[in-house]
């Protein structure tokens, strides 16, 4: 019989064991983490109450993946409002946009301004825009661009726009622009929402797991293990040997130091490539070991504080776009669901800080990380002096690949040497591929390459789901074709 073994516990991971176990088929999950599973889904609890690492909103126009939701967490799924806007120059800005109150917050002279600097980029757009900064001011204008593109979009990713690759952009942003965001704003909402015909940043709900998205990811974990799967917490892999009678022997090391081997005809990873290659072997060949090696994270910091209630806001998360504050991202918990704050008094805001590991604010002490959230929060005028009670700080290692203008050839150098040295590996999942995706993404990345071990052959091709989880074929024989998302440059874990 088949045997597996899938490395990391994130939706990726968690969705593959889960799909394989149902179908009878041995799997193990090696999972790093000591405590939690879900990855980047994961939701931490401290001192009651519950905070995301980043946001998860469960929307995807794959009807698969929504069922699959619903199979796994059937009686605990909210339905939530969407709510995100932008705080600029101490205004708030709906997004999506609407129209009059752009207007009355930019004034008529900087709107007049912006419209022209549109007009202006569709007139005589940049050709062949490789850069985020010549794709976004293509579809919005440069002066729009300024305002609220580019300076959260530095501070995410630690680095100039110019140097960001355009596929991020178009992957994050594609299907909307100026004009389709005005006219979202201008015509009343549709009756009957074709789910694949939707923006995704112009849904007005999603469901959410009433104590945040953990939930979910537990329950994936224990209805794997009651179909006979193994989910082991606190074993890092340290070793993936393909042998030479086509199996693979994968070796972790669990918390106390012990050392278990594993065998398989399958490995599944959503672990970094990066690190992967460092520990397969027989070990890749010197132009694949460079393209794993030069492949780039963003890591990032929350600090979760927990302040007294004074309903300033109710959105799920506000974008930070003044340069004045290190702050990017503003979480509202109880704007997910009241559930994940226990004292209706008390609020809790995840504020969320980009940075690179062993940088000056991943090793700033917890203390001084709370201190410097605290702070800043007051200068926004979202809490007051004496506001925050408590704090907690998560640091997340590779939380974003990065695209910068080499990652396509080198992943597509791991990609051929994958397909010609190691078959029988699998990559999913956002790390595990180096694509910036969501989780129902991940998820169908799982769900296709399940599809295709059962088969025994490749059925289709997971590399060609788009950001939005969907798969489509087309052309003579089923030919393949990717469609990049159509979302925003919001981070949704």
């Amino acid at each position: 019989m088949t045997r597996v073994v899938v490395i990391g516990a994130g939706p990726a991971g968690l969705t593959a064991a889960y799909l394989l176990s149902k179908r009878g088929i041995p799997v193990t999950v090696l999972e790093a983490d000591p405590a939690y599973v879900g990855g980047l889904s994961r939701t931490v609890q401290y001192k009651g109450y519950s905070f995301d690492v980043g946001g998860h909103r469960f929307f995807s126009k794959s009807s698969a993946v929504e069922d699959l939701w619903t199979e796994i967490l059937p009686n605990d799924l909210l339905q939530r409002p969407r709510a995100s806007r932008i705080l600029y120059r101490g205004k708030f800005y709906s997004y999506p946009l609407k129209a009059l109150e752009a207007l009355k917050n930019l004034g008529i002279v900087e709107s007049t301004l912006c419209m022209l600097s549109y007009l202006r980029a569709k007139a005589s757009p940049i050709k062949n825009p490789t850069n985020f900064e010549d794709w976004v001011t293509n579809n919005f204008g440069a002066r729009l661009y300024r305002i609220f593109f580019k300076t959260y979009t530095e501070k995410v990713w630690g680095m100039s726009c110019r140097e960001i690759s355009a596929d991020w952009a178009a992957q994050r942003i594609k299907g909307l622009s100026l004009s389709s965001a005005i006219q979202h704003a201008l015509s009343p909402p549709p009756k009957n929402v074709d789910r694949k015909k939707v923006i995704k940043t112009l849904i007005d709900s999603f469901r959410y797991p009433r104590k945040g998205p953990g939930m979910m990811w537990d329950a994936a974990a224990e209805k794997t293990r009651a179909q006979g799967g193994r989910v082991l917490l606190g074993h890092r892999v340290t070793r993936v040997r393909r042998n030479d009678d086509d199996t693979w022997t994968v070796e972790a090391r669990a918390e106390g130091g012990t050392t278990s081997t594993f065998t398989a005809d399958h490995v599944i990873s959503s672990a970094p490539i990066r690190e992967l290659f460092a520990e397969i072997s027989p070990p890749p060949s010197a132009e694949a070991a460079r393209a794993a090696e030069a492949l780039s994270y963003r890591d990032f910091i929350t600090v979760a504080l927990i302040l007294r209630e004074r309903n300033l806001f109710d959105d799920n998360w506000i974008y930070i776009h003044d340069p004045g504050v290190k702050v990017g991202r503003v979480q509202n918990f109880k704007s997910w669901s009241p559930m994940m704050v226990p004292d209706p008094r008390m609020a809790c805001f995840g504020l969320e800080y980009f940075c690179f590991e062993g940088d000056g604010m991943w090793t700033m002490p917890d203390k001084d990380l709370v201190a410097l959230a605290t702070r800043e929060l007051r200068k926004l005028g979202l809490a007051q002096d004496g506001d925050v009670k408590d704090g907690c700080v998560v640091r997340q290692k590779k939380a974003y690949p990065v695209y910068d203008e080499h990652y396509r050839d080198n992943v597509a150098v791991v990609r051929d040497e994958i397909a010609k040295r190691y078959p029988g590996l699998h990559l999913v999942g956002r790390n595990g591929m180096h694509k910036y995706n969501n989780q129902d993404h991940a998820m169908m990345t799982a769900l296709i390459t399940v599809e295709n071990i059962v088969a025994g052959r490749t059925v289709r091709d997971p590399w060609n789901v788009n950001q939005d989880a969907e798969y489509h074929e087309s052309g003579e024989a089923g030919a393949q074709r990717e469609l990049g998302e159509r979302g925003v440059p919001e981070r949704v874990g």
